[in-house]
C-alpha cells in the first residue's frame, strides 16, 4: 500500500467524502458543518467528521474502505484528526466497537453535552449504541491522564 496521508478536506474537496461513502454503500454522511478528514494512499481509503459541540468535538462518520481494514488506517486517521483539537471528543458506537475505541483512549460515559444526550436517546430508540469520550486530544500529549469529563 502507498504511504498513508491524513488531512482535512477543504472547499470543494468536501464532496469527495460523501462520494467515498456512497461508493462503498455506507450509510455514513458528511456533516455540512463538520470538519471532514480523510486518509489517502493513492485514493481516499477512510474518512471521518468532527463537529464542534460544547467545549469539544463529536466524532462521526468513521468509515474505512473494506479492502483497507485491519491495517491501522482508522486509528491513524483518528489520531491525526484529534491531534489538531483540544478538549474532549465524544462519539456513539455499536457495543461491538467499544473495545476498539478503548484502545484509542476513549472511555464509556453517561455525561454528555445536552445536544448529544438528546440525540443519543433518539438514536437508542432504534439501535444499540454506547456513548464514549476521550478527554484529551492526543494520547501522546499526556500519557496516563485519566481526567474525566
Amino acid at each position: 500500500m502507498t504511504p498513508l496521508h491524513c488531512a482535512p478536506l477543504t472547499g470543494l474537496e468536501r464532496r469527495l467524502l460523501e462520494h467515498f461513502y456512497k461508493q462503498h454503500g455506507s450509510r455514513m454522511r458528511a456533516a455540512n458543518d463538520g470538519e471532514l478528514w480523510v486518509a489517502r494512499s493513492d485514493r481516499i481509503v477512510a474518512g471521518l467528521c468532527l463537529s464542534a459541540v460544547a467545549n469539544g468535538h463529536w466524532l462521526t462518520g468513521l468509515f474505512v474502505a473494506p479492502a483497507q481494514r485491519k491495517r491501522g488506517v482508522a486509528a491513524e486517521l483518528v489520531e491525526a484528526a484529534l491531534a489538531h483539537h483540544d478538549g474532549p471528543t465524544w462519539l456513539f458506537c455499536h457495543p461491538d466497537l467499544e473495545a476498539w475505541y478503548q484502545r484509542l483512549g476513549f472511555v464509556g460515559t453517561t455525561e454528555l453535552p445536552e445536544a448529544l444526550a438528546s440525540r443519543l436517546l433518539r438514536y437508542q430508540r432504534s439501535k444499540s449504541l454506547v456513548a464514549m469520550v476521550r478527554a484529551q486530544s492526543s494520547l501522546a500529549s499526556s500519557p496516563g491522564n485519566s481526567t474525566s469529563v
